[in-house]
């Protein structure tokens, strides 16, 4: 049994699992290839399954996927909680929207959280999840949500066109955003809707929401909750699963 918000609002989990992730090598998409003997995307489910803030898990894979619990028959994705849907787009922008309007057909309302999460994010814990949602509810009838986020730590160098250093740029201030990204469904929609409606591109959902003229929280996140984007990322993600399995 999940814990209410405050508010009494639920909190949906929505996973955009559609995306092809070329950059990370492999014979399968990289959201299925095996870290610590499991797929990276059950990884990233179980964090939300095992979180007593959330109701419900959407995971959103490509048209036409073989179901996850045929595809993976040991019983990875057989959980109450989990619930798939294969309405995934052609950019996340497209899949995040597609599995807000699954979740409204599952009951969810304006008023109910959501929070996005990539599925190439293994490293994600409850107690993160839970970080994250007593911050952004801690607002109040204020809350506009939130996501993860780390300031950057690194000296940041902007190129020129010849790949040398162009200039230094003052790291005071920025964070690097991670996800889960935490908003009310009605107010994500909407301003999802506007950013594909005015052409703008959206990178994450805080993007779309600061383009509405929100300003989210920004909660700190961990190292551990990277994204696993490039071959040798694997390596990282298999020693930090591996040790905490």
């Amino acid at each position: 049994m999940s814990e209410p918000s405050r508010s009494g609002q639920r909190r949906f989990a929505l996973i955009p699992s559609a995306g092809t992730g070329s950059r990370a090598g492999g014979d399968l998409p990289k959201q299925y290839q095996a870290i610590a003997g499991r797929p990276m995307l059950w990884h990233t489910a179980q964090a939300f399954l095992a979180s007593p803030e959330i109701d419900s898990v959407l995971i959103v894979t490509t048209p036409g996927a073989q179901p996850l619990v045929q595809r993976f028959p040991d019983g990875h994705f057989d959980a109450p909680k989990l619930v798939e849907v294969d309405c995934g787009g052609d950019s996340r922008h497209a899949s995040v929207t597609h599995g807000l309007a699954a979740l409204r057909g599952l009951g969810a309302h304006d008023d109910d959280w959501v929070l996005v999460h990539d599925a190439a994010r293994p490293g994600l814990t409850p107690a993160l999840i839970a970080r994250l949602v007593a911050a952004v509810e801690s607002e109040g009838s204020q809350a506009v949500g939130g996501i993860l986020a780390l300031p950057v730590a690194d000296t940041l160098k902007r190129a020129d066109a010849d790949q040398h250093i162009g200039a230094t740029v003052p790291r005071d201030g920025l964070w690097q955003a991670q996800t889960p990204q935490m908003f009310p469904l009605g107010l994500l929609e909407r301003a999802l809707h506007d950013a594909l409606a005015q052409q703008r591109i959206v990178t994450d959902e805080a993007s779309a929401i600061e383009g509405a003229g929100h300003k989210p929280l920004l909660v700190p996140g961990a190292l551990r909750n990277f994204k696993v984007t490039y071959p040798d990322d694997f390596a990282l993600a298999e020693a930090i699963l591996a040790r905490h399995a």
